[in-house]
């Protein structure tokens, strides 16, 4: 049987392992997809990088439209990122009637409502393990393995940059920006960390996640997101004496009243597997009702890890490239007829339980205040931890962890408690979640 034929725009380093990894392992691939795969046209701005990468076993051009325009090329691959002309090359290869696979998580998150639609009405596929948390298969075991299961709850660890930042901070006890520099130097952290250290980049992939897990719509725009830039070491230090580690989550939770989807930092107890993933790692928590808890642990970027996301993907195509439409597995697991419409809760609804960090003058009925405070507010206290003030100190820190309440309770007692006098500075806020 003919290879099927594969076009990929963007040879990049994530483009190069996939190229490298097909290449390597092209025997053990055919015999697991039941027919070669072949890339048979790369698109790159930068042709000779291009051409040195695939020598003769590919075609090279400047120009993505080629590919999509070659009526040999059955399967596309986007691997330019972003939200511009990815979203352009995209929609059009869907219109030529190309299947597509792609590791572009900001672009689904936002867009993604709109380019599964338009697969459905072309009959295509899109197929998207590479978009979240690398070569760990999460979005498979979402869309297929738990397929018989209501799920609960997503907690996940899906982006390395902070991951490792967190890790260095702890282990090292160095302040934010230095440890910056540092996943900066190591290639870790882009030269613009933004989209990374405030969060975005793990709120694009918990947005796809939640989609998945929940059957509902991709809704990025109404995700709450915090990143990990006011975070200091003495909070990573208070954590860990009163047993927690602070991690970065990108959390989607089915509840009541909705769904609950925020990334943020989060204090989670050390004794949790999850709290364990150091450096660079990644690893998402799903709770279910059939199966219970399970974890997806592993590299979540790096060249032949995403390589390995998206050849799982050419294969699945592959296997499915003459099946009918209607017999797939969805994009987003659940029936497009079928999904949802349950709202996503501001920030302010969701219900969590807290660390609060309050700088305060070192004197008499400071605690009675505070505590008079949240009791006022119907929080219950967890537990208080005070630092000794040291000789000759007129100040000293109030660590207080809290017992669940809804958001909006916390935010208006946190401005009432940042209204005493004896407060000397911004009150620190960060969330606690138990995963139980």
């Amino acid at each position: 049987m003919k290879p099927i034929q594969v076009g990929l725009l963007g040879i990049g380093t994530v483009g190069r392992g996939t190229f490298e990894v097909l290449q390597r392992n092209q025997e053990e691939i055919r015999r697991r997809a039941g027919r070669a795969i072949q890339i048979a046209m790369v698109a790159d701005l930068d042709t000779a990088r291009a051409q040195q990468v695939v020598g003769d076993a590919a075609q090279v051009v400047a120009d993505a439209r080629q590919v999509i325009a070659n009526p040999e090329i059955d399967i596309v691959i986007e691997l330019i990122g972003g939200y511009g002309i990815a979203r352009q090359l995209v929609m059009e290869a869907i219109e030529a009637g190309k299947h597509v696979v792609t590791a572009n998580k900001a672009l689904l998150a936002v867009h993604g409502t709109e380019i599964f639609e338009a697969a459905r009405r072309r009959g295509v596929m899109v197929a998207f393990e590479a978009a979240v948390a690398g070569g760990i298969p999460i979005i498979k075991a979402l869309r297929e393995g738990l397929t018989a299961n209501r799920i609960q709850w997503i907690a996940g660890i899906i982006n390395g940059t902070t991951n490792f930042i967190l890790s260095e901070m702890r282990d090292k006890g160095l302040p934010f920006d230095t440890v910056l520099k540092e996943a900066q130097a190591l290639g870790y952290a882009e030269t613009d960390p933004t989209f990374d250290i405030e969060g975005v980049d793990a709120a694009h992939k918990a947005t796809i996640m939640s989609a998945i897990a929940f059957g509902i719509p991709v809704q990025f725009d109404k995700a709450h997101v915090e990143g990990i830039t006011k975070l200091e070491a003495q909070d990573i230090r208070y954590a860990e004496q009163l047993g927690y580690r602070i991690k970065l989550l990108g959390i989607a939770k089915r509840v009541a009243s909705g769904v609950e989807l925020r990334v943020h930092p989060c204090l989670v107890p050390a004794k949790r597997l999850i709290a364990n993933v150091e450096g660079a790692m990644n690893a998402v928590m799903v709770q279910a009702d059939a199966v219970g808890t399970t974890l997806y642990y592993g590299k979540g970027a790096g060249s032949e890890p995403t390589a390995s996301a998206v050849i799982a993907d050419l294969v699945d195509i592959t296997r499915l490239h003459t099946a009918d439409p209607l017999n797939r597995v969805p994009h987003l697991a659940f029936q497009p007829d079928e999904l949802s419409d349950v709202a996503v809760l501001p920030m302010a609804q969701v219900v969590t339980s807290y660390y609060l960090r309050l700088r305060v003058a070192d004197q008499a009925g400071v605690l009675a205040k505070v505590t008079g405070i949240l009791a006022e507010s119907d929080i219950s206290i967890d537990a208080v931890l005070q630092r000794e003030a040291g000789e000759g100190e007129n100040q000293t820190d109030l660590i207080i962890l809290t017992h669940d309440c809804v958001e909006s309770r916390m935010d208006a007692a946190l401005a009432s408690m940042q209204s005493l006098p004896t407060v000397l500075g911004p009150i620190t806020r960060i969330r606690k979640e138990e995963l139980n």
